[in-house]
């Protein structure tokens, strides 16, 4: 399967995938505006012109980005698909000349494979990312790991 970009007929189809991880608390909603707005920083997996996973590049800054959103529809999972998502980005921001990738997540040994090592959340290179932090349902106490990836 291979990575594509989104187009925005694709959104409700990429809504309806991550529902389940928004109401689980894993994942900070986004309205279709929002995704709509930042549809070029999206990459997603089809299968028969299904989507079965996505994730985005957010660029902070031009040393600063951060996956976003990664989500695989569950009978899809373990079979390499988040990697080949996140080494996706991890190309795209290489391509883009930013330095560092971070990764708040609850999936550490996935970020570690590909390169990712975990730091505290007070060495976040640029506290812009807490924005997003205030309308997270577990805020202020946050119990994600923060990983980066020099590139």
């Amino acid at each position: 399967m291979q990575v594509l970009k989104p187009v925005l007929a694709d959104i409700p189809q990429m809504q309806q995938l991550v529902l389940p991880e928004i109401q689980a608390g894993l994942i900070l909603e986004r309205s279709d505006d929002e995704v709509a707005t930042a549809i070029r920083s999206y990459h997603i997996i089809k299968e028969n012109q299904t989507i079965i996973g996505f994730c985005a590049l957010h660029i902070y800054s031009s040393v600063l980005a951060e996956v976003r959103s990664l989500v695989v529809k569950e009978e899809f999972r373990g079979r390499g698909l988040s990697k080949q998502l996140i080494e996706a980005i991890s190309k795209e921001a290489a391509e883009l000349g930013i330095k560092e990738i971070l990764s708040l997540t609850y999936r550490k040994s996935l970020f570690e494979s590909l390169g990712f090592v975990e730091i505290q959340k007070t060495e976040i290179p640029n506290h812009k990312i807490w924005a997003d932090c205030i309308k997270c349902k577990h805020f202020p106490i946050c119990d994600e790991i923060a990983l980066v990836k020099k590139l």
